[in-house]
């Protein structure tokens, strides 16, 4: 009989474990997505450095890349579609910081126009003006592009001009 009791007391005691384990992982998974960073395509967020940070590596620069600042702030900037992490080590490389990294698409209003297979992208703010973004068609994605780095030239010349 008493061994009977102490099977049934085993057996409600491993219920008790597997209990505590199922609350503790469903109270852990809010934790884990707010470790998530959200970053739009072609824009940057400003994030607070742990204080001994030493040294901060981006998984995937092709992704984002981060610019640190004076005071522990870091600047990151969205370079390409996906999701990478963040980490902060100190001085003898302990890790202060991880967090994951998700770039998503452009925040602002857009028009996406198809032509086939072809694909061209508007920003409409207010009104809709060619937008050069990932996955574009080729050609529309070099003349946009060509576009804005010849204004963007001009405007450095004449600004430079402006400076003497």
């Amino acid at each position: 009989m008493t061994a009977l009791w102490q099977r049934g007391r085993a057996a409600l005691a491993r219920r008790c474990l597997l209990a505590a384990l199922v609350v503790l992982l469903a109270v852990a998974t809010p934790a884990v997505a707010a470790e998530t960073i959200p970053v739009a395509l072609d824009e940057a967020r400003v994030v607070k450095l742990p204080e001994r940070a030493a040294t901060v590596v981006i998984g995937d620069p092709l992704i984002a890349d981060i610019s640190i600042q004076a005071g522990g702030i870091g600047v990151i900037t969205a370079k390409g579609y996906g999701a990478t992490n963040l980490i902060a080590l100190d001085a003898r490389g302990a890790v202060l910081m991880e967090k994951s990294l998700v770039v998503t698409g452009p925040s602002d209003r857009t028009v996406v126009v198809y032509r086939g297979v072809t694909r061209e992208t508007y920003s409409c703010t207010p009104y809709c003006s060619p937008r050069f973004t990932l996955g574009d068609d080729v050609e529309f994605f070099t003349k946009t592009l060509t576009e804005v780095q010849t204004r963007n030239n001009a405007a450095t010349g004449i600004g430079a001009l402006g400076n003497r």
